[in-house]
């Protein structure tokens, strides 16, 4: 038997004091330098010969077939859902469609189906954007416009979507150039005013110009460590051609725009009856691109968001179901974690009332939801698990209402 302080790798030579790990077979030995090589080497032969990312292998399904994958995860919002599924669906056929020889007659060229989701916070425009993804078995990643500025600037390029994108699909180009984008928070890049800025909106109009590019499709340089922190690094080309955006955002105070415009057609003796049944608790269904255009995104940005849907206030009865029927519900979590602990978990149907009552009170959205339920369920999952004793927890009306009058939460005031 070979002494092990003479032990080398049989590609590169090395000993194994100057290796970190030496992986040993029957007749040989492989360091960790010459693995990481050979990983390196089979990723692109595999590429060069057109092979596809493992992983992420592209499952194209029909519209109808998307809407009940999201219904399982999506409580509501079936406009939403409908506009949305139509959108993926058209942009991956665009994808998939196969270049052929084209005549003056057929010579048509489909554009991108970007899409911009208007809606309160908490009613589900990321849970959606992600489930889509994920259904699709497409990379998904999600980035926050707050943190973007213009090139030049203190914060992130827009390039740096990109780098994330580029980071969940393992550095697989190919993957990544097919996969999903979801910028939250596009409200918050809006300019200042109507009117072009005659100084720098660093984080605001530039910003939107720095978009254009991505959406409509280019082949973007992308720092795949990130571009600031390490400017010597080698670039990474992407074609955004194929990537598809969906953008989020609450606009807050949208709904008076809206209300502006589509009151004059609600009022005088021409009023129709369509214009006076105009339905003042979910305005924005009446959102169009021009009350995007005042609220402050450029015309450019908007002409590249081709779809835009809205996603209605969530109301007692939707808030109800989403914390029981989804298959990612609130109370299935909670049921499966004290399951983990050889608990039973129960609720009264009061209690779970009394919970949506506090969270449409506070007008927080489905987010509302989780805060109130770890408020009522903190000190019984600090305590049972170290008990040991407990094996049935029933939460009622009384232990729910003692539990949050105890919690800093009952200082919340309805906005």
């Amino acid at each position: 038997m070979a002494n092990p302080k003479n032990v080398k790798c049989s590609f590169c030579g090395r000993d194994q004091q100057d290796i970190n790990v030496m992986v040993s077979g029957l007749d040989g030995h492989i360091c960790d330098h010459c693995v990481e090589q050979a990983h390196l080497v089979v990723k692109q032969e595999l590429k060069a010969k057109g092979g596809k990312s493992a992983h992420f292998v592209l499952n194209l399904i029909k519209p109808v077939e998307i809407k009940k994958h999201l219904d399982e995860f999506v409580i509501g919002q079936d406009d939403a859902k409908k506009v949305l599924s139509v959108a993926v669906y058209n942009h991956y056929k665009r994808v998939l469609q196969k270049p052929k020889r084209t005549t003056a007659k057929d010579d048509v060229e489909i554009e991108k189906s970007n899409v911009i989701l208007v809606g309160e916070t908490g009613t589900g425009k990321t849970l959606m954007a992600r489930t889509i993804a994920k259904i699709l078995n497409v990379p998904f990643c999600m980035a926050d416009a707050t943190v973007l500025t213009e090139a030049g600037y203190v914060g992130e390029d827009v390039e740096s979507i990109l780098t994330r994108l580029l980071q969940v699909s393992d550095f697989d180009v190919t993957a990544a150039e097919r996969g999903i984008v979801f910028i939250d928070e596009i409200d918050k890049i809006s300019r200042k005013s109507d009117n072009p800025s005659i100084t720098r909106d660093v984080s605001g109009e530039g910003v939107q110009q720095g978009l254009l590019k991505l959406l409509e499709g280019s082949v973007v340089n992308v720092p795949p460590q990130g571009g600031r922190k390490h400017p010597e690094q080698k670039m990474i080309q992407i074609d955004t051609s194929n990537i598809l955006f969906i953008c989020g955002g609450a606009f807050d105070g949208i709904e008076k725009m809206i209300g502006r415009r589509i009151k004059p057609q609600s009022m005088g003796y021409s009023a129709s009856k369509e214009g006076d049944s105009i339905e003042r608790e979910n305005i924005l269904q009446y959102i169009a691109p021009q009350d995007l255009k005042k609220f402050g995104l450029i015309p450019e940005l908007i002409g590249r968001l081709p779809v835009i849907t809205y996603l209605s206030p969530l109301d007692e009865v939707a808030l109800r179901k989403i914390l029981t029927d989804p298959k990612n519900a609130l109370i299935k979590q909670y049921m499966k974690l004290f399951d983990m602990d050889g608990v039973k978990l129960s609720f009264d149907d009061d209690a779970l009332d009394f919970i949506v009552e506090k969270a449409v009170e506070f007008k927080l959205g489905a987010r509302g939801l989780r805060s109130l339920c770890e408020g009522v369920m903190t000190d019984a999952m600090f305590e049972i698990p170290s008990e040991g004793k407990t094996k049935d927890l029933h939460i009622t009306l009384d232990y729910a209402k003692n539990k949050l009058s105890r919690s800093k939460l009952k200082r919340l005031k309805a906005a």
